[in-house]
């Protein structure tokens, strides 16, 4: 077990819960009449909150709208400028915003995801090692968490990153790119990596486990993070979301499926994949854990400056 991974435990997690789940009701007090929440076809426990209406609960009177997006950083991006309050990337989109001086905040997170991304290959693939993507084109979505990934299994390959070709494409059409053999290789997460991995299209090169610890980040607007009453509201509300999930399993996943049109099988897998994620604010561990997130980027000149991530993280009481 990993210094990070352990830092995630159960205990933490709950000590870090407990305030919040304990605050008292909000209803008079929020002072907020709309919540614009944004999320992505991998968020597992946003698209259930969704569809379960949790948020209702403990928003009460506060008008709720749904924008959904296809990858962390085209979400971040209408955080910015505006057009949603709320929502959950990975550990790169943040980076990437805060490099081009985007005004928001890192406000949660759940625990680490580890199996839940990885670099793919086609099953026919003669490339067996990370050090063969030498030389070869590789399908990821710029600013995203697959792109992370990517930095971190190049340098495993013991390449440089100039020795590869990224071809920054959205998840669909890197998927699209990826089986016409236009890419020889393709970095991603779930459920894009469980959906081609039960469709027998491809078979991961590597994982992010021991790559990364693919983080689960909430961010919002600067507005919102003066109103620490909805931000206590909306942990609560996924924190009963995933608990719901661990405990419906089978109900989560026809759910899920229906919303995002994926198959049973690639659901359970991408389930398979996911250990409890409750949600609570940043601690000094994940903010140094996100910090060196940012100094590979910055060190490969793949942002335009260095940033102190710390200088973005909400901290409640204050």
């Amino acid at each position: 077990m990993t210094t990070h991974t352990k830092f995630w435990s159960r205990r933490r997690w709950a000590g870090a819960l407990a305030s919040l789940i304990a605050a008292p009701a909000w209803a008079q007090s929020l002072g907020l009449t709309e919540f614009r929440v944004g999320f992505q076809k991998g968020s597992f426990n946003l698209a259930l909150l969704k569809s379960l209406g949790l948020l209702d609960k403990h928003l009460p009177g506060v008008a709720l709208k749904w924008v959904e997006f296809p990858a962390g950083p085209q979400l971040l991006e209408a955080l910015a400028v505006g057009s949603v309050d709320f929502g959950g990337v990975g550990d790169s989109p943040p980076v990437f915003a805060q490099a081009a001086g985007k005004d928001l905040f890192y406000v949660g997170a759940e625990p680490p995801k580890p199996d839940s991304s990885a670099v793919l290959v086609r099953k026919d693939s003669p490339l067996k090692t990370l050090a063969e993507l030498r030389g070869r084109r590789v399908a990821v979505q710029r600013g995203s968490s697959a792109h992370y990934l990517l930095v971190r299994a190049v340098k495993k390959g013991g390449l440089q990153w100039a020795d590869i070709q990224p071809i920054y494409l959205a998840p669909a059409d890197a998927r699209a790119a990826f089986e016409r053999g236009s890419v020889d290789a393709w970095a991603v997460w779930d459920p894009y990596y469980a959906a081609a991995e039960i469709d027998g299209a491809a078979r991961p090169l590597a994982t992010s486990r021991g790559l990364t610890n693919n983080n689960t980040f909430y961010l919002a607007s600067r507005a919102l993070t003066a109103n620490e009453p909805a931000l206590r509201a909306a942990f609560k509300a996924l924190t009963e979301t995933d608990a719901w999930v661990q405990s419906h399993r089978k109900e989560a996943a026809e759910r899920f499926a229906d919303f995002a049109g994926l198959g049973l099988a690639t659901v359970h897998r991408v389930l398979e994949r996911r250990q409890p994620a409750p949600v609570a604010p940043l601690t000094p561990d994940l903010v140094a854990d996100q910090q060196q997130v940012a100094d590979a980027f910055a060190e490969l000149n793949l942002i335009p400056k260095p940033i102190r991530v710390a200088d973005i993280v909400w901290r409640p009481g204050r």
